[in-house]
């Protein structure tokens, strides 16, 4: 039984995952459309009756995210020996214009956030509840101030998009 739990639970964690992915994904192309098709009204009746500036939505300050292809594997150790990994999927918020940029550098992200995390994992952050909003704030405060140190202020916000934990 206990076999059959260790096999389940992580095959569950990854199907649901999978579809709270695809509810709460990117909207699709007719989605966005739809949008800019709206935004683009607010603009031309903000042009029209001269109240205001521009719309807010711009080309140049359009934000998009850049996604790690690949998941983070973090160990977690106690007393010198490891007693779980943490696995997370992350994601940047990025100006369009900087998305170039951003993926220029991806490895060098990818190694300040792993040792954000490292950093996060041997303090304690993915020991009891590591799912609390508290603690996934205080995570995303870390990998924000990591990221933004090497990619500078185009990193806007961290997006965590899967986390787990896989007991040893």
């Amino acid at each position: 039984m206990k076999k059959l739990l260790l096999i389940l639970l992580p095959v569950l964690a990854f199907v649901g995952g999978a579809i709270s992915g695809d509810i709460f994904g990117e909207p699709k192309p007719a989605d966005e459309t739809r949008i800019q098709g709206i935004a683009t009204e607010q603009a031309d009746a903000t042009s029209q009756t001269g109240k205001g500036e521009s719309s807010s939505t711009t080309k140049d300050d359009t934000l998009g995210w850049f996604r790690f292809p690949t998941q983070f594997f973090v160990p977690v150790l106690r007393n010198g020996s490891p007693t779980a990994v943490m696995i997370l999927s992350l994601g940047i918020e990025t100006p369009a214009s900087a998305q170039a940029e951003i993926e220029a550098q991806e490895l060098r992200l990818r190694d300040s956030l792993l040792n954000a995390l490292m950093i996060e994992a041997n303090t304690g952050a993915f020991d009891g509840n590591f799912t609390s909003e508290v603690t996934l704030q205080k995570l995303r405060t870390s990998l924000l101030a990591a990221a933004q140190k090497t990619a500078g202020p185009n990193v806007r916000r961290i997006l965590i998009e899967d986390i787990g934990r896989q007991e040893q």
